[in-house]
């Protein structure tokens, strides 16, 4: 067994480590076994270029100590920090500033801006500055600099979040610490404010949905006749959101009228993305199909979709995962649900319908002023391009 100790003990009883060659002293010394990976051999030898025995002695103990000095820095360097498990990742900040914590920010943003929100607000706005936390620390809002949102922007990108995700968190801390700059009436720089993101790479585009394909669709959703091919029957000819569907109430579908149609409005339990998304929607093909059958269904619920919805929540997540699965089963292309609301765009401009009403019918945000003027196209219209779609 070789070991440093046992090396040390051998080499003491011999301390001059000489010996002679045609009356020259050189200096030997063995390489101990752990360092041995330094050197290209085990052995040590080292001219002394004298011959005097003093002269020799001397050179060799000096030798000895700096090629022991050096191999014990090697030993060190090799060795595990003592007590590392105990080390903080971020030292404290001694700081004199004035300005709140990011995460008094945050209680700041929520108790303002979080009223009336629903749960997917406030779990993004905790999430978000969780994730500040974690890499960077706690500290007071104005302390953060443009280096530490770089470094932010990296992590959230090795994680491999998509550019477009990575500016909604930036979007988010921004709002949360700019609220706190104005409340507090703080004179400093928000360091998330101008970072810079990368060109969008291999971000993949939800392809349009073909009407070939979504008429196939169609077809199987009306033979296998269920609450989530009624949810798919329902998007494929309205235009609209995954969770504008989810979330509907039995009473926003209007079937008794000359036009039976979906009125569109935020609720408590979902939100609406804009604006120009509270809107009428005239039911035709198999959107109007799947409304009969929601509102034939004998289930006591007010929802139109109790599986995913509750007073208090709307999980289109999990609705979304459920009817890809399902659709990548039925396809041989690797279609999405979205894909139906990017058909539904293509569909309509093939008959030739304005830009304005397509805006309207699937509630995009107005391209103009004077789009926003007046209350809009009535649902003759709107029905009669559903119709030639």
């Amino acid at each position: 067994m070789c070991a440093w100790g046992v090396d040390q003990m051998v080499d003491h009883l011999n301390v001059s480590y000489l010996y002679k060659k045609r009356g020259v002293f050189y200096f030997t010394k063995r390489v101990p076994c752990d360092v041995k990976s330094y050197y290209r051999s085990d052995r040590i030898v080292i001219c002394l270029k004298t011959k005097s025995n003093v002269s020799a002695i001397r050179a060799s103990k000096s030798l000895y100590q700096r090629l022991d000095d050096f191999w014990t820095s090697i030993r060190l360097t090799k060795m595990q920090v003592p007590a590392q498990h105990l080390l903080v990742t971020k030292p404290p900040v001694n700081s004199n500033s004035n300005a709140p914590l990011l995460s008094e920010a945050l209680t700041t943003y929520l108790k303002l801006k979080g009223e009336g929100k629903d749960k997917i607000f406030i779990r993004g706005a905790n999430r978000n500055i969780k994730y500040v936390i974690e890499l960077l620390g706690d500290l007071h809002i104005d302390e953060y600099s443009s280096k530490d949102a770089s470094k932010f922007r990296d992590n959230l990108l090795d994680k491999g979040l998509l550019i477009s995700s990575v500016k909604r968190v930036f979007s988010s801390i921004r709002s949360i610490i700019n609220l706190s700059i104005t409340e507090e009436g703080i004179n400093c720089i928000n360091a998330f404010s101008k970072t810079y993101m990368p060109e969008k790479e291999n971000v993949e585009i939800k392809k349009p949905i073909p009407t070939k394909d979504i008429k196939h669709i169609q077809s199987l959703c009306i033979e296998k006749d269920d609450d989530l091919r009624w949810l798919i029957a329902l998007l494929s000819d309205s235009g609209m959101r995954l969770g504008e569907g989810v979330g509907l109430l039995k009473s926003d579908i209007n079937l008794d009228c000359e036009i039976p149609y979906i009125n569109l409005i935020p609720h408590p339990w979902r939100r609406l993305k804009t604006r120009s998304s509270k809107r009428c929607i005239p039911l035709v093909g198999a959107s109007l199909w799947a409304s009969r059958k929601i509102l034939d269904n004998s289930n006591d619920s007010i929802f139109a979709f109790p599986r995913y919805t509750i007073k208090d929540n709307c999980n289109a997540n999990s609705a979304s995962a459920a009817l890809n699965k399902w659709l990548k089963e039925q396809l041989t292309d690797n279609y999405v649900i979205h894909g139906f609301r990017h058909g539904f765009r293509d569909r309509l401009r093939a008959v030739e319908c304005p830009s304005e009403i397509i805006d309207q019918l699937g509630g995009w945000s107005l391209r103009s002023v004077g789009e926003g003027y007046g209350k809009g196209y009535e649902l003759s219209v709107l029905s009669k391009w559903l119709l030639k779609m």
